[in-house]
């Protein structure tokens, strides 16, 4: 399913929110409502080494609502990524800076800056990517830990060096 590229004239009354705590589920959804919530998520993200995964919604865009079952499903797969729906009427100039044209647009940042981006409700492709990132996190993350052991092994290594230099 496509994009939503405009705001209809008119909002049913009887359309559910879905931003509502009971439509995001997952616990590790943030709904970002404020600035201030936006840089206590980035912030925390790049404490814990996360990548996240926006999602900038409208809650009166069809396809929003078709993909929000996949992005909660993905939530609840990935926790090693933090999900953040950002709604663009709330922060419209907030999105704008963002160059939303459409909804959903879906990006993937780490530390802040823009890993991917994905327009449109494209159900399969958000899954791939998805998982694409999550195993880059997991890859980077035994890198990391692998060049920790080795260092910590050499710095062993170096020590028992010194102390067999002392001896002779």
């Amino acid at each position: 399913m496509g994009p939503c590229v405009s705001k209809p004239s008119t909002k049913d009354d009887d359309v559910d929110d879905h931003f509502s705590k009971s439509k995001l589920g997952a616990s590790n959804i943030t709904l970002v409502t404020d600035m201030d919530k936006w840089e206590e998520m980035l912030s925390e993200a790049d404490e814990a080494g996360k990548i996240v995964l926006v999602n900038f919604s409208a809650d009166w865009c069809n396809p929003c609502r078709d993909v929000l079952p996949v992005f909660r499903s993905l939530a609840e797969t990935y926790t090693s990524i933090m999900f953040l729906i950002v709604d663009v009427d709330e922060l419209a100039e907030f999105s704008t800076s963002w160059e939303i044209k459409a909804t959903p647009t879906f990006f993937f940042l780490k530390d802040g800056q823009e890993l991917d981006k994905l327009v449109g409700a494209n159900k399969e492709e958000l899954k791939r990517r998805t998982d694409v990132m999550a195993k880059s996190l997991t890859n980077s993350r035994s890198l990391v830990s692998n060049r920790d052991q080795n260092s910590s092994q050499s710095r062993t290594d170096d020590n028992a060096k010194m102390q067999n230099v002392g001896t002779n």
